[in-house]
């Protein structure tokens, strides 16, 4: 994905993170999200069924097989494609930014960071509404929407826009810090890899 010179632009970036994302809701995030989700919703109910999380599970797959694992795909892998799309498109923009003419130019792990918190930010401001929207169909009450685009003008008509950004707060805090470590373990994890390889 990197031009001639090996430098990855940013339009290239938002493309390896919606492909990331797109990966990621289909294999590991929307079944891991449903189970967790459902298993959140029933313990709060009045009548847990779920003896625990292996329980659930085993539960949620007998009662509706590997589909019941799947509740909410279109709505996760929209929020998950964006999700990454945003953060690796601001990170890239960020990091050509600081580098300028310089391709060699080192990064600070401390401006990594600060640069991953901000395109964390981004990611949050850009797609909280599709995890508002992710978090409603994996949830027990799931069997109120016909779709996702359903669940979000249901959304929409009994609570307002304002409800697509619920959690948003301490969404913000959370996400910053994940993403700001993450990116500096990558870059470091890539610069040790580079000396491994002899790539540079």
């Amino acid at each position: 994905m990197r031009d001639e010179s090996g430098k990855l632009d940013s339009k290239r970036g938002f493309l390896c993170g919606l492909g990331a994302g797109v990966a990621e809701a289909v294999v590991v995030v929307c079944p891991m999200e449903t189970v967790k989700v459902k298993f959140i919703h029933d313990q709060t109910s009045a009548n847990p069924k779920y003896k625990g999380f292996f329980h659930g599970v085993r539960e949620i797959i007998r009662s509706q097989g590997l589909k019941g694992t799947y509740q909410g795909l279109t709505a996760t892998v929209l929020k998950q494609g964006s999700n990454q799309a945003i953060r690796f498109y601001v990170m890239t923009s960020l990091r050509n930014w600081y580098k300028g003419d310089d391709p060699n130019k080192a990064i600070n792990p401390l401006l990594t960071g600060l640069f991953g918190a901000v395109a964390g930010a981004a990611s949050v401001f850009g797609n909280t509404p599709l995890d508002v929207i992710k978090t409603r169909m994996q949830g027990l009450e799931a069997h109120k929407y016909k779709s996702t685009i359903d669940c979000a003008m249901k959304i929409m008509k009994h609570e307002g826009p304002m409800a697509f950004y619920k959690g948003t707060v301490p969404r913000l805090g959370r996400v910053c810090m994940d993403v700001a470590i993450v990116f500096i373990i990558y870059e470091e994890v890539v610069k040790v890899l580079n000396v491994v390889w002899k790539t540079d």
